[in-house]
């Protein structure tokens, strides 16, 4: 399957072998998705009656990315069919229209057909971890429950804090996948010196400070789903090496020769214009084609009012609250923002509104402004033995018990993981975005190893 680039359209194409000429002409086959095999052995899937077509000829197999065309090393050969020429082939992949020539007598004809899928109504507010109850989240999920399921790559286009990571994560919890890694690559984030060891891993002695083998991203992520958040942020030299990986499904580290299989189901995201990106030299072609097999738009806050009170809900309940009180005021509040941070700015302020208890909130341009405060009472002496806390009030107790274990915790973490940010919330389950936040409030040093 795939998504139409002027209409957006979900798509299936399937192919059609026609003989056009030779002692079958006339007759036609459906390719069904899967292995054709075509000869004059009756075990064929086609029998020709050509008997200058070997007995097993030709193997035909329907692929997420076209047409598989493979001679099974014949007697009289198969030739791509030209105007002008006639090109004998071994294997290639076709995604349109082509003709070939098999035997000495025989040609035929191998057309696409595409087909609309109806994607029919997607009745629930819920897609795995992603939430939202408005008709464009609705259709989103409609999408994304027809090609989760697959293999098929999947390009999560929107923008920032729109919610895409948590959207690629719900297509892996839908595939049949979900049991192995999720393994994100912020392209963003890495510097670019070390990006390649990041994503492709290295061998011991590649380089200066390269003391032991080391495994990269993609091959880590063998057996589940790679999600490659904002892609547009690849540099330019960097993408050839991506484009082999995609296309062969091999990946080979930073001075090894050896290329080492991975099968790995890819998502991509970005807050860019890749198409635009193309046109200006910024963003190879074929990369952007390959990514961009089902293009999926993840829609901003501001076309999803409606959804506020569901996310602020869901958002209060992460942070440890049973509820969030949305009084008419603050809902009308709240939906009468433009909302230019998304979704990641309305988790901010729900999670802002109850550190301060706040029931109102004044925003103002991007940023969430809180009402007035009373200066904060002189700091109490912070309890240090089990007996003490106790005695402390429920609230005060409590925000320092998580507190010192927020606090361990992700000092712990951050330091197995050596201060990748990305492996550390994989491993912890928690959003990394969340990891920022924790990583600020307290003050932790990051530094990678």
């Amino acid at each position: 399957m795939f998504t139409d680039a002027a209409t957006g359209e979900l798509r299936r194409r399937r192919f059609n072998f026609s003989v056009v000429s030779g002692p079958d002409a006339g007759r036609t086959f459906p390719l069904e998705p899967g292995t054709t095999l075509i000869g004059t052995h009756p075990n064929n899937d086609v029998v020709l009656q050509d008997s200058t077509v070997s007995r097993y000829h030709l193997e035909l197999q329907v692929r997420q990315d076209g047409l598989k065309i493979t001679d099974l090393e014949t007697t009289n050969g198969t030739r791509q069919a030209g105007p002008h020429s006639s090109m004998k082939i071994g294997s290639i992949v076709v995604t349109g229209s082509t003709r070939l020539r098999l035997g000495l007598n025989t040609v035929a004809e191998l057309d696409p057909i595409d087909e609309a899928v109806e994607l029919g109504e997607f009745r629930s507010d819920r897609f795995a971890n992603a939430l939202g109850a408005a008709p464009v989240m609705r259709s989103l999920f409609a999408l994304l429950s027809r090609i989760a399921p697959t293999d098929a790559t999947v390009l999560l286009e929107g923008e920032t804090g729109s919610g895409k990571e948590v959207i690629a994560e719900a297509v892996h919890q839908r595939s049949q996948r979900h049991d192995r890694p999720f393994v994100v690559v912020d392209c963003s984030s890495i510097p670019h010196e070390l990006i390649a060891s990041e994503l492709f891993g290295h061998v011991r002695g590649a380089y200066t400070g390269a003391l032991t083998d080391k495994i990269g991203l993609i091959e880590s992520a063998s057996g589940g789903t790679l999600f490659l958040d904002e892609i547009g942020e690849l540099q330019i030299d960097l993408q050839p090496q991506l484009l082999r990986v995609l296309e062969k499904r091999q990946v080979r580290r930073v001075g090894e020769t050896r290329a080492i299989p991975v099968d790995i189901r890819v998502v991509a995201a970005t807050h860019r214009d890749l198409r635009k990106m193309v046109k200006t030299g910024k963003f190879r072609e074929d990369l952007y084609y390959r990514l961009a097999v089902i293009r999926a738009l993840v829609p901003p806050l501001r076309e999803r009012i409606e959804d506020i009170p569901l996310l602020a809900s869901h958002f209060a309940e992460s942070l440890g609250r049973d509820t969030f009180d949305l009084s008419p005021a603050l809902l009308d509040q709240l939906s009468r923002h433009n909302w230019p941070g998304n979704v990641r700015e309305l988790r901010n302020v729900v999670e802002r509104a109850l550190s301060l208890g706040l029931t109102n909130l004044r925003l103002s341009g991007g940023e969430p402004d809180t009402v007035a405060t009373p200066p904060p009472a002189p700091p109490r002496r912070r309890p240090t033995t089990s007996s003490e806390l106790l005695e402390t009030p429920f609230k005060e107790a409590k925000s320092q018990i998580i507190e010192s274990f927020e606090r361990d915790y992700l000092t712990h973490l951050l330091d197995k993981y050596r201060g990748n940010i990305s492996r550390a919330a994989q491993a912890a389950g928690i959003d990394r975005n969340y990891i920022h936040r924790l990583v600020k409030k307290y003050n932790i040093p990051v530094s990678r190893g």
